[in-house]
C-alpha cells in the first residue's frame, strides 16, 4: 500500500512516525470516495468528527433530506434521535472505508472518531452511559468514542478503556490535565490485565488542542504591548510559540511515561500507547505560516487531525521534518517566561476547555435545530405549528431567555424532571404528564376493549361527572370530534347548579347511559354528590343495583375506588399518581371518556407523540415549539406585563380556551403573579385593548388571518399562533400547552404543578355545608343593599368602598375602581346554558369597550377548579362581579342533607369570602324572582353604570 502512494509532503509524514487523521465527516464526502481517495492518495489514517462538524454537514443543505424522510418514513423520531441515525450511519461508513487501515496496521490507525453529547461534558455518569450506548451502537472496532477532557471526565476515561472501548479523550489544552488522563489510560489498562483481559487490540488518542492557546495569549500581549508595557519586546517574543512550546512539553511526558517500567510491563502485555493527537492546527493568524502548526509538532508515534484546507495546505508546501523532540529546552523557557510575563497559562487553558465545551454545546444546538426543523418539514401536516408574531423588543426577549435556557440546559433539565427547573421544591413528583404516551400506549387494549363492551352494549349516551380538568379535556374531545357515527353520545357535566343536573338528566335515559365518575382523590365534592344522584336515577331506571353501568376514573387507592369496588362497578381505570388533574387530558382521565365515545384512542396517541417528540430534550429552544411558546408568555408577562392571554379560536375547536383557561390560571396564577387566561371575548378593534394582552391564536386548517387579528399585529400586539390542519391535531396543541405552562412557570418563577388557592373555596364550602347539615339552614346573612330584585353583598373593607345608593351607583362605583391593566370577572352561580352564555357575552362585551380592559366570563361552581385559583392567588387585578339567584327549583342529593342547591350557595359564599380575604375588589349581586327578568335588568344596570367611562 505505502509503494504505490504519490509522493508528496503529507505523505512523507509517515516516514517521521506521524499518521494523518481529517478533521471532517459528510456523507456525499463518503459516498462519492472522496474519503477513499484520501487513503489512497494521502496516506490518510483516521477521521475526527464533532458536534461543530456534523452541524455544517447535516445542518445545512439539502443532502440530508432523503435520509431525513426515509428514517421517518419507518416510526416517529426525535430530533436527537435522527441526529444520531444520520451520524452513526456516517460514522459506521467511514469506520468501513477505513477498516483496511486498520487491519493493515494491527489496530494502530483507521479509527473513526464520534463524540459524545456535549452536554454531558459535566456529568461523569451521563457521559459513561453514552460512551457504551455510542460505542454498542456504531459496532466496529476501529470507532473511537470522543470524551472531553473535563476533570469530571477521569475516571469515565479509566472505566471505559478497562471496559475495553477506544477512547480519544478532546478539548486538552492544559499540561496537567493531559498527565491526568495519561494516568487514566494506564490505570484502565492495568485493570483489565489484572482482570486477565486482553490490551492489545485497545486503541486511544489524548487530543491536545494547540492553535487556540496562542490566539488567547497573543491577544494578551497585543494588548498589553499596544498599553505601552515596558515588557514590550519580551513579550512580542513570545507571539507564536507559547502554543508549540505546551505541545512540546506535552510530549516529553509522554516519551517519560513511554519509557517507564510501569508501561514497559503494559507493553509487554502488548498494550498500545496513546498517542498525542495534535488538534486545532489550522493557523488563525495570517501573520504566521498556514502550517506552522503542523510542522512544528512532527514528531514519532504521533497523530495530527486536519481539517481539509489545512491539509491541503500541507499537501502543497509543507515541510516533513521531525521537529518535535527538537529545542525541548527553548520550550522550557518559553514557558518559564510566560509565567514571568503574569501571561496565566493555566487560566487560559481552563478557560480554553470551558470555552470549547460551550462552542460545542452552541454548535449541537445548532445541529439538533436544524434536524428539527428539517423533522418539522418533513411531518408537514402531520405536525402542528406554533408561530410568534412579536414586537422586535418581546422577540428579543425571548430570544435572549432562549439562549439562557440553552446555555443552562433546562429543557433537558426539565424532561430530567429536575425540581431546579422552577423553585426546587415537590415539582419532580408532577411530571408524569411527559410520559403519557408511553403509558397510554402501555393501556391501550384495555381502552380498545372498552370501546368495543361500550359498543356491544348499546349505550345510547355516556355521562361524565367530573370537575375541573377531569372535565375540561374531555369537554373539548366531544365538542371537537362530536358523536361518532353508531357510538353513544359523550355528556359531561360539571356543575352542582340544580337547572343543570336536570337538564343533563332529561338529555339521558338513565337505563341506556353509561355513567364515568372521574375524580383524582376521590374526595371531590362536586362528583361524589352527582354520582349518588345518578346512582339512585340509574337504579329506579333499572329496577336494580346499577353497577354494571358505572365506571370510575381514579388514583390508585383513593376513596372512589374503594366506592366503586363496593358499587360493583364495571370497571375502576387508574390514573397516574403523577400527573395533576388539569395535565390528564392524555392519561385515563381523557382516553377513558374518549374509548367510551368511539374516539380513536390509538391515533390520539400518535397524534400526540409527534407533538412530544417535537418537545423533546434534544431540541434547542429556538426550534423547540413549547419552549418557545412558554418562554413568549411568560417574559411577556414578567417584562412587558402582558399577562392577559387572550384566545381567539375558529369555531371548530373553540371548546380549546376552556380547558386552556384552567391549565393557566391554575398552574401559574400564584405568589401574586401568574397569567391570567381570557377565553371567548369577542374579538373587537385594536383601540379596545390596553397594552396587557397577548392573543393566542387557535387556527384550523387552511383558514385565511382574520382581519382582527391582522388589525391587532398591525397595532403591535402580539400574537402567537396554533396552526392546526385537522381537528385530531387538538391533542398536540394540548401537550404543547402543557409543556409551554411548565416553561412559563419556570420563568414567572413559580411551581406550575400545584393550586394552593383551590382549597381554600372548598374549606370554605365544607364550613357552610357541614353548618346547613347541622342546623338545616345556611349561615344568615344581610344585604348591603337592595334596589328591587336585586341585593347587593360584600365584605365590609368592599362595603366601604363602594358606599350606599341603587344599584346604578353601586355598579358605578364597583367598575369605577377598574384602573389600567386590571381585567373584570364576571362570576355566574347560574345554569351554563346558552341564554346565560350569550348574556355574560353582551354584559362583558360591554365592559371591555367601555373601560378598554379584559373580561373573563365565567359559571360556578365549575371555575373553581378552573380560573379560581389565579382570580385568587394570581395578581390583585381582578374586579369581581359574582351574580347568585334564588332556584327556580332544587334537587336532593341522596344520602345528604343538603340539596344541590344548597350546595351551590355554599360554594359562591366560600368562593366569595376566599375573595375578600385576599383583598380582592369582589361585589355580589344577588337576583330574586325570575332569573331572566333579573339578568336583563342587570345587564341594563352595568351598561348604564358605565356610560361616561
Amino acid at each position: 500500500m505505502e509503494s504505490t502512494l504519490p509522493d508528496t509532503p503529507l505523505t512523507r509524514l509517515a516516514d517521521h512516525g506521524q499518521s494523518i487523521w481529517l478533521d471532517f465527516i459528510r456523507r456525499d464526502f463518503i459516498e462519492e470516495g472522496h474519503l477513499a481517495a484520501m487513503v489512497k492518495e494521502d496516506a490518510l489514517k483516521g477521521v475526527t468528527s464533532n458536534p461543530a462538524i456534523f452541524e455544517q454537514a447535516i445542518g445545512h443543505g439539502a443532502e440530508y433530506d432523503e435520509a431525513v424522510q426515509a428514517l421517518l418514513s419507518k416510526g416517529s423520531l426525535t430530533a436527537g434521535e435522527l441526529y444520531e441515525a444520520l451520524a452513526v450511519e456516517d460514522i459506521r461508513r467511514a469506520c468501513q472505508v477505513l477498516r483496511p487501515v486498520f487491519d493493515e496496521t494491527a489496530g494502530r490507525d483507521g479509527y473513526v472518531s464520534l463524540e459524545v453529547s456535549p452536554y454531558l461534558a459535566y456529568d461523569a455518569e451521563g457521559t459513561l452511559v453514552e460512551v457504551r450506548r455510542l460505542w454498542k451502537q456504531v459496532g466496529h472496532p476501529n470507532v473511537m468514542i470522543k470524551i472531553p477532557a473535563t476533570e469530571v471526565a477521569i475516571p469515565v476515561i479509566e472505566q471505559a478503556i478497562a471496559e475495553g472501548i477506544n477512547v480519544n479523550i478532546t478539548l486538552l489544552f492544559a499540561l496537567g490535565l493531559y498527565e491526568k488522563v495519561l494516568e487514566a489510560y494506564l490505570r484502565g489498562l492495568e485493570t483489565r490485565v489484572k482482570a486477565g483481559q486482553p490490551v492489545g487490540h485497545i486503541g486511544s488518542v489524548a487530543s491536545f488542542f494547540v492553535s487556540r492557546i496562542d490566539g488567547r495569549i497573543d491577544g494578551q500581549i497585543d494588548r498589553r504591548v499596544a498599553a505601552g508595557d515596558p515588557e514590550a519586546d519580551a513579550l512580542k517574543a513570545l507571539r507564536g510559540k507559547v502554543a508549540i512550546a505546551n505541545a512540546r512539553m506535552a510530549y516529553q511526558h509522554y516519551l517519560s511515561v513511554m519509557n517507564s517500567p510501569r508501561w514497559q510491563a503494559l507493553a509487554a502485555k502488548g498494550a498500545q500507547t496513546q498517542r498525542l493527537l495534535w488538534a486545532s492546527t489550522s493557523t488563525k493568524d495570517k501573520a504566521y505560516r498556514d502550517v506552522l502548526y503542523v510542522e512544528e509538532l512532527i514528531g514519532d508515534d504521533t497523530v495530527n487531525t486536519l481539517p481539509p484546507r489545512t491539509l491541503e495546505a500541507f499537501r502543497d508546501h509543507g515541510i516533513p521534518q521531525a521537529r518535535l523532540g527538537q529545542n525541548v529546552e527553548a520550550a522550557r523557557r518559553i514557558l518559564a517566561e510566560t509565567g514571568r510575563l503574569g501571561l496565566d497559562l493555566d487560566s487560559v487553558t481552563t478557560t480554553l476547555l470551558e470555552e470549547g465545551v460551550a462552542a460545542f454545546e452552541v454548535a449541537f444546538d445548532g445541529l439538533l435545530g436544524a434536524v428539527a426543523a428539517r423533522r418539522e418539514a418533513v411531518l408537514g401536516e402531520r405536525l402542528m405549528r406554533v408561530s410568534l408574531a412579536l414586537s422586535d423588543e418581546l422577540e428579543n426577549a425571548v430570544v435572549a431567555a432562549g439562549k439562557s435556557w440553552s446555555r443552562d440546559g433546562k429543557v433537558r433539565r426539565l424532561w430530567d424532571r429536575d425540581a431546579s427547573v422552577w423553585t426546587n421544591g415537590p415539582e419532580s413528583k408532577w411530571l408524569g404528564w411527559l410520559d403519557v404516551v408511553k403509558n397510554g400506549r402501555a393501556s391501550l387494549e384495555a381502552y380498545e376493549a372498552f370501546a368495543r363492551e361500550v359498543k356491544e352494549r348499546g349505550y345510547s349516551d355516556v355521562l361524565l361527572l367530573a370537575m375541573g380538568g377531569s372535565s375540561l379535556g374531555p369537554e373539548v374531545l366531544e365538542e371537537t370530534f362530536g358523536q361518532v357515527s353508531g357510538g353513544p353520545k359523550l355528556h359531561v357535566l360539571d356543575s352542582t347548579d340544580p337547572q343543570q343536573v336536570a337538564s343533563f338528566g332529561k338529555a339521558i335515559d338513565p337505563a341506556k347511559t353509561l355513567f364515568i365518575i372521574s375524580s383524582k382523590s376521590g374526595s371531590t365534592l362536586e362528583p361524589n354528590i352527582l354520582f349518588a344522584y345518578f346512582w339512585e336515577q340509574a337504579g329506579k331506571a333499572l329496577g336494580r343495583k346499577p353497577g354494571e353501568h358505572f365506571v370510575a376514573v381514579t388514583d390508585p387507592g383513593s376513596s372512589l375506588e374503594t366506592v366503586a369496588k363496593e358499587h360493583g362497578f364495571a370497571h375502576i381505570f387508574h390514573g397516574n399518581p403523577e400527573i395533576g388533574g388539569r395535565y390528564s387530558v392524555l392519561s385515563a382521565f381523557g382516553l377513558v371518556p374518549a374509548a367510551a365515545a368511539g374516539y380513536d384512542v390509538r391515533a390520539l396517541l400518535d397524534s400526540t407523540q409527534l407533538m412530544i417528540e417535537a418537545c423533546d430534550a434534544s431540541v434547542p429552544p429556538v426550534t423547540n415549539p413549547g419552549v418557545n411558546l412558554g418562554l413568549a408568555l411568560g417574559v411577556a408577562a414578567t417584562s412587558f406585563r402582558r399577562d392577559k392571554v387572550t384566545f381567539v379560536a375558529s369555531p371548530k375547536i373553540a371548546s380549546l380556551g376552556a380547558w386552556l383557561e384552567q391549565l393557566l390560571a391554575e398552574s401559574t396564577g400564584k405568589s401574586g403573579t401568574g397569567l391570567i387566561p381570557i377565553d371567548g371575548e369577542t374579538l373587537g378593534k385594536p383601540d379596545v385593548y390596553g397594552d396587557d394582552r397577548v392573543f393566542v391564536e387557535l387556527r384550523l386548517g387552511h383558514e385565511p388571518v382574520s382581519p382582527g387579528l391582522k388589525a391587532l399585529r398591525d397595532a403591535g400586539h402580539p400574537v402567537i399562533t396554533l396552526h392546526l390542519d385537522d381537528v385530531g391535531q387538538i391533542v398536540q396543541a394540548f401537550f404543547v400547552f402543557e409543556f409551554a405552562t411548565a416553561v412559563a412557570g419556570s420563568v414567572l418563577g413559580i411551581d406550575p404543578f400545584d393550586q394552593p388557592d383551590v382549597e381554600f373555596s372548598k374549606v370554605e364550602t365544607r364550613k357552610l355545608t357541614k353548618a346547613y347539615a347541622e342546623t338545616g339552614h345556611l349561615p344568615e346573612e344581610t344585604p348591603f343593599a337592595k334596589d328591587g330584585n336585586l341585593s347587593f353583598y360584600a365584605d365590609e373593607r368592599n362595603r366601604e368602598a363602594l358606599g350606599a345608593g341603587d344599584a346604578e351607583t353601586i355598579l358605578k362605583a364597583h367598575f369605577d375602581r377598574v384602573g389600567k391593566n386590571d381585567y373584570i370577572g364576571l362570576l355566574a352561580y347560574i345554569e351554563r346554558n346558552k341564554a346565560h352564555i350569550a348574556w355574560e357575552q353582551t354584559v362583558r362585551t360591554e365592559l371591555r369597550d367601555r373601560l378598554h380592559v379584559a373580561t373573563a366570563a365565567q359559571f360556578g361552581p365549575r371555575f373553581l377548579h378552573s380560573t379560581g385559583q389565579a382570580y385568587k392567588g394570581g395578581p390583585n387585578s381582578g374586579v369581581f362581579l359574582q351574580v347568585t339567584a334564588d332556584d327556580a327549583a332544587d334537587l336532593p342529593v341522596p344520602g345528604h342533607a343538603y340539596s344541590f342547591g344548597v350546595v351551590k350557595a355554599a360554594q359562591a359564599r366560600g368562593d366569595f369570602d376566599v375573595l375578600a380575604s385576599r383583598g380582592r375588589r369582589a361585589l355580589r349581586v344577588h337576583i330574586t324572582g325570575p332569573l331572566q327578568a333579573g339578568l336583563d335588568r342587570l345587564a341594563q344596570l352595568v351598561t348604564d353604570s358605565v356610560k361616561g367611562a
